[in-house]
């Protein structure tokens, strides 16, 4: 009956280990997961981040080209003078103008 004693004890150490050792992996993984300052969620976060500043940082670049080449190819002075009557309502000193709407 004694040698029937020991191992049973032995083996509820092992399971009391094993549970131990499975809780704190738990508790580790919970931990990396959810509240480190490095978390998974949070990197996840940063790269969505990431990745729409680079759409963002291209879609710039190309207004940047484009305004870059109408700089250097600028519209002619009838084309601007169009512009700022039909756009912004301009008019030249002493004009004065109707607007017909449909």
């Amino acid at each position: 009956m004694a040698s029937t004693a020991a191992p049973q004890h032995v083996s509820m150490g092992r399971r009391l280990t094993r549970l131990l050792l499975i809780g704190l992996m738990f508790a580790g993984l919970l931990w990396f997961t959810w509240f480190d300052s490095y978390s998974l969620i949070r990197r996840a976060k940063w790269q969505r981040e990431y990745e729409e500043l680079v759409e963002e940082n291209m879609q710039l670049r190309s207004e940047i080209a484009e305004l870059q080449s109408m700089l250097e190819n600028p519209p002619s002075d009838e084309t601007i003078e169009k512009i700022a009557r039909e756009q912004y309502g301009m008019r030249r000193d002493g004009e004065t103008v109707y607007r017909i709407e449909e």
